[in-house]
């Protein structure tokens, strides 16, 4: 194999794994719906509430393909999800710690299909966590799905 086409290789196998990067989206401000193709014309399959993080497996032009919570995969449009993060909770209960150890207060527990916000990206198996009404504090990394 001769070099022009040695690195031709490496740069296709670079281009394809920086757009094959997980990452996790949240729904905007409306619903959106999941196609079971990367387009409008494609069979519609279900929707999925604002503010439900999904993670994104592959992009393509103007389309996202995405595993939601239940890991079923599908194609979303990039422009109904926000780069805001969310979590779902996914123990039938969670407890949120005021910091970050097992031993620290909780300051309200959460059940299964909760949605709270991140507040900061997580750090040795605990991520910060806002409740809707306000409350935040830690969970376990393991008993929360969108990170």
């Amino acid at each position: 194999m001769n070099l022009p086409r040695i690195l031709l290789s490496l740069s296709l196998m670079l281009a394809a794994s920086s757009s094959q990067a997980f990452d996790f989206k949240t729904v905007g401000a409306a619903p959106v719906i999941l196609y079971d193709a990367p387009s409008t014309k494609g069979g519609k399959l279900y929707v999925v509430p604002r503010g439900a993080p999904l993670e994104v497996v592959l992009a393509y032009g103007d389309w996202l393909k995405v595993r939601d919570v239940g890991g079923e995969l599908a194609w979303t449009e990039a422009k109904g999800l926000s780069a805001k993060h969310n979590v779902i909770v996914r123990i039938a209960s969670a407890k949120v710690r005021s910091s970050a150890d097992d031993t620290a207060a909780p300051v309200f527990t959460a059940d299964k299909g909760v949605l709270m916000e991140v507040l900061e990206p997580a750090t040795n198996g605990w991520v910060k966590v806002r409740h809707k009404d306000g409350l935040n504090g830690y969970v376990k990394s393991s008993e929360v799905w969108g990170i």
